[in-house]
């Protein structure tokens, strides 16, 4: 699974930063000497160590202070209108640069365990996707809308069962870190669901049933998801044939997914001639305890083994450009056949057609094939 890496608390200061001190300390004295003895530059080495205390820890910090003092000791450097007293008061901003410098560390240090500890949770929540589930190939992108977060509003998972291969990519109501809970629930009810139910119409009730009583519990607060449900059914994909073996891009033995959308962006079919939505009759979204009564039977989707099943959030087709036109996914996707180039492929023109995208963005490519 492909996440938007994120910079760890904590980390190595960058270069510049670390030469800036040092660079400001040789720029301050080259002025002092070349200027007339009348313009005072004290305010301007009094910054240098609570610069250098941003950049290093204690003793690079010291080192910064104890050279700068120095310099400024000696008579041949040090300017008249700079007195012992001005040389003492230096000395201390340099000694509190350093309890600084240690404060900031040790703070830094517990960011980075609490950053640490957060994203083991959330890869528990949403661990990596792997290459393949059983004969189906996988490729799954996920970005959450906070920046400092890897898992939001968004989910997908992908499961084998008795019944066959089954997927889930649903969007919960909210994003950001305040929907990971009801993510957590989702996927645990899901991953449970497919090895009970027979039937993916099942599996929707059961995840319906999961929210509506998640919201019970919380009297002021209504939850909801849409999701899209897939499942490549046993002894459909047990063989490709001859003919289209993996990544050669040729049809190749026909095989049929079952598709059911509650209330979600139908998926596409990607082939080399292009993309195009699957045509689905959609249920009323889950955790409105309707399921039961409204949920419609999955479409069957005959698919060849050279054909990519793509589904994904509306943090997608939802992204706008700068005249406010909504991102045409089906218009604009690329024929690739390789579930993980695609998603990434995706990813990078949904960026460049939006520039910034405020919702959780999810994707999910599944094809079907013999083994490489």
């Amino acid at each position: 699974m492909d996440r938007v890496p994120r910079e760890l608390p904590g980390a190595r200061a960058p270069g510049w930063l670390r030469a800036l001190p040092w660079g400001l300390l040789a720029g301050v004295l080259t002025a002092q000497l070349l200027t007339p003895e009348t313009v005072q530059l004290g305010f301007a080495f009094a910054v240098i160590p609570p610069l250098a205390s941003l950049a290093y820890g204690m003793l690079g910090t010291a080192l910064v202070a104890v050279v700068l003092t120095g310099l400024l000791a000696v008579p041949g450097v040090r300017a008249e209108h700079l007195s012992p007293g001005d040389l003492l008061a230096l000395g201390l901003i340099g000694a509190v640069s350093v309890l600084l410098a240690w404060a900031r560390r040790r703070r830094d240090a517990q960011l980075v365990t609490v950053r640490t500890v957060a994203e083991a949770a959330q890869y528990a929540v949403l661990p990596p996707m792997p290459p393949r589930v059983g004969p189906v190939r996988c490729g799954a992108l996920y970005r959450a809308a906070v920046r400092t977060a890897l898992v939001g509003g968004d989910l997908y998972d992908v499961q084998s069962s008795p019944y066959g291969v089954r997927a889930v990519v649903a969007d919960v109501k909210g994003h950001g870190l305040s929907a990971v809970s009801t993510v957590a629930a989702l996927l645990g009810t899901f991953r449970e669901a497919v090895l009970d139910e027979p039937e993916l119409t099942g599996v929707a009730a059961r995840l319906d049933r999961r929210l509506v009583v998640d919201s019970a519990r919380q009297a002021e607060t209504e939850l909801f998801a849409t999701a899209v449900l897939i499942e490549f059914p046993a002894g459909e994909t047990g063989e490709a044939g001859d003919e289209g073996k993996a990544g050669d891009g040729r049809p190749g033995r026909e095989v049929a997914a079952r598709v059911l959308s509650c209330g979600h962006p139908p998926p596409l079919i990607v082939t080399r001639d292009g993309g195009r939505e699957v045509e689905l009759e959609s249920c009323p979204p889950l955790g409105l305890g309707l399921m039961e009564f409204a949920a419609p039977e999955p479409v069957t989707v005959p698919l060849d083994s050279s054909c990519v099943l793509l589904a994904h959030t509306d943090g997608v087709t939802e992204a706008r450009d700068a005249d406010g036109e909504f991102y045409p996914l089906a218009e604009r996707v690329r024929a690739e056949l390789d579930p993980v180039a695609l998603v990434r492929w995706v990813w990078r023109d949904v960026c460049s057609y939006t520039g910034e995208i405020a919702d959780d963005v999810a994707l999910l490519a599944l094809r079907v094939s013999r083994d490489d």
